[in-house]
């Protein structure tokens, strides 16, 4: 959003340790991101790449996780907003005797002859009358867990771990502090300050960041993201929030290989004090997938190509892995190796330890993959460019694979950690994986093994048919055989498995609404009827709220469903931004911001544009 206003926090004395979550904006440089709050402190940012270890990591630790604090040093109102069409972000002080603002931003030079150069310049203007500012850089290396050295080089200052250096140069005077560096200085109308970090080695030779500099970084920032921005074709209603999701999805774009992380943070909670904390900095298949379908129904074919180059070069199909040719996920540079650790030394937002690098999930079966994938490729055939020969042989391998696995349970959509089951869901993709591959060998004329693909597509269908419908409920069901209702059989008519008209889909979703929906919010799933392993309760998954929107709009509920897309605008932060859940009282929970809510926003938004006319 293009103008609005954030918390109205008070001056440094009341500010809070920790932040909600919605009261950050995101920066970054398709490479890594920051978390800037709107009390102008950037309590997230790991150098060089998303999956490093934090340099900035307050937002898990208030006391141990280090930050980058800037702001007036009087009492002041604060607002956030991105400038117009950019993910450039500018927080305003609004004090007594002046008003000043914030330009955060992170130069982009992926594919420039300075594609290793990683920087994050903050310009500090004071638009009106006078005001004191602060500023104080305290990193933490390594997740806390390095020490550093700090010494003054020229006029910079540089920080120095076992495994990263920084040089932090500024255009005030700056003060050292034990392992950190401080600065106090007032401006006046017209007079603006810069503070530019910067990342040492690979060949990169360090430099200053004069104020002329950073106009020119700054305009050059902005002239990047209104170019990217352009290209895309979407006239409709809510194309400002269109556009910030479909900004924030190219945020989490991981440049130099084509993959694109879920989120931008690890282990922010999804319910207070309870341990559903997770590390998301990595390349799901699934997350990837529906966000090159979002991105393509916008008009961006870059994305797609350069996810199907990430499929190709880094992704391994070795058919005789224990979850099949594919992962779930992989690292943002195709590792395939992500263990997972506790760092105990971390309290966790607000107390909710533990605080996890890597994923456990990462070697789950989960068999909808293959649906979400294939999907991905067979609109990125129809909508981009026919794909490659050798494209079609992996997924010709792709689903010959699922028909001889599709009947097996497995850990599901929602990577449960109680067991494997027969999911509703995990065979619907399937399902698909099957049909949208004959879809796209009928089409083209490629060759395939056509009656048995549709053989096991039709098996499927049948399967669910009988098996994942409860006569007593009057709806399809989690899994197979039980009474378990799921946000998931949301998917059923957008996946274009049954007709949103069918009188079952109907009565699903009229069962959906009466169980799972809360003002428009929509839960997974009930975790005391359907135990998944972990304690506690978490809050409405935000994707699903979005694909509740789009069932609606389907089943030819217009009125309702606009209401319920209204409300799930009013969920999100100050800038157009969603965690992964909405907690009982409207609090963003969960990572942030979350790659899954806003491509579902998009295909919400594109789906109810269209049927509204």
């Amino acid at each position: 959003m293009t103008a609005a206003g954030s918390a109205h926090r008070p001056g440094p004395a009341g500010a809070s340790r920790y932040p909600p979550i919605a009261d950050h904006g995101l920066i970054g440089d398709l490479r890594s991101v920051a978390l800037v709050d709107t009390g102008g402190t950037i309590g997230w940012y790991c150098c060089p790449r998303f999956d490093a270890p934090s340099v900035f990591a307050s937002i898990l630790d208030a006391d141990r996780g280090g930050s980058f604090e800037l702001a007036a040093d009087v009492p002041a109102r604060t607002k956030q907003f991105y400038f117009p069409d950019t993910n450039v972000l500018i927080t305003r002080f609004f004090a007594a005797d002046g008003v000043g603002e914030i330009q955060d931003f992170m130069p982009v030079v992926a594919g420039s002859a300075e594609d290793g150069r990683h920087r994050l310049i903050r310009r500090v203007m004071c638009v009106r009358g006078s005001l004191p500012f602060r500023a104080r850089v305290a990193p933490r290396f390594d997740y806390g867990r390095q020490s550093h050295d700090l010494s003054m080089r020229g006029g910079r200052a540089v920080f120095e771990s076992p495994s990263l250096s920084l040089s932090l140069s500024a255009s005030t005077p700056i003060e050292t502090d034990g392992p950190d560096v401080w600065s106090e200085f007032k401006l006046t109308e017209g007079e603006c300050a810069v503070f530019a970090l910067d990342k040492l080695g690979d060949g990169v030779e360090p430099r200053s960041c004069p104020i002329a500099e950073a106009e020119e970084e700054f305009a050059a920032t902005v002239a990047y993201w209104r170019r990217w921005l352009s290209a895309s074709r979407y006239r409709g209603r809510w194309r400002e929030m269109v556009h910030r999701s479909a900004l924030t999805l190219k945020l989490l774009t991981y440049a130099p290989t084509g993959g694109i992380v879920a989120a931008a943070t690890t282990s922010l909670p999804e319910q207070l004090g309870g341990e559903r904390n997770w590390d998301y900095r990595y390349v799901w298949i699934r997350d990837s997938a529906f966000c090159v379908y979002a991105l393509l129904r916008l008009g961006f074919s870059e994305e797609a190509a350069a996810f199907m180059n990430f499929l190709s070069e880094h992704v391994s199909r070795d058919c005789g892995g224990p979850s099949g040719p594919l992962q779930i996920m992989y690292g943002i540079d195709g590792r395939t190796e992500l263990p997972e650790v506790e760092l105990s030394h971390f309290e966790g937002y607000q107390g909710s330890a533990p605080v996890r690098t890597g994923n456990s999930a990462v070697h789950q079966l989960q068999l909808d993959i293959y649906g979400a994938l294939i999907d991905s490729v067979y609109l990125y055939d129809k909508m981009c460019q026919p794909i490659s020969s050798d494209h079609w042989e992996e997924i010709h391998t792709l689903v010959d694979w699922v028909c001889d696995n599709w009947d097996q349970p497995d850990e599901g959509v929602w990577e449960t950690r109680g067991g494997r089951k027969d999911f509703v869901y995990s065979r619907l993709m399937c399902w698909v994986a099957i049909e949208r591959a004959m879809r796209m060998a009928g089409h083209r004329g490629l060759p395939a093994d056509t009656p048995r693909w549709q053989r096991a597509r039709d098996a499927i269908y049948r399967q669910i048919m009988r098996r994942g419908w409860s006569p007593r409920l009057r709806a399809f069901v989690q899994h197979f055989d039980d009474d378990v209702l799921d946000a998931s059989i949301l998917m059923m008519p957008l996946a274009k498995f049954v007709s949103p008209t069918d009188p079952k889909w109907l009565s699903t979703l009229d069962a959906l609404g009466r169980t799972l929906v809360s003002d428009s919010l929509v839960y997974r799933y009930d975790p005391l009827s359907s135990p998944d392993g972990l304690r506690g309760q978490d809050g409405t998954f935000s994707i699903c709220s979005f694909w509740y929107v789009e069932a609606l709009t389907r089943a030819g509920r217009l009125d309702e469903a606009r209401l319920a897309f209204e409300k799930m605008l009013t969920y999100a932060n100050h800038l157009g931004l969603y965690a992964e859940e909405i907690g009982q009282t409207g609090e963003q929970l969960g990572n942030f911001p979350q790659a899954f809510t806003h491509l579902a926003l998009i295909s919400a938004a594109f789906n109810l544009d269209r049927a509204l006319g």
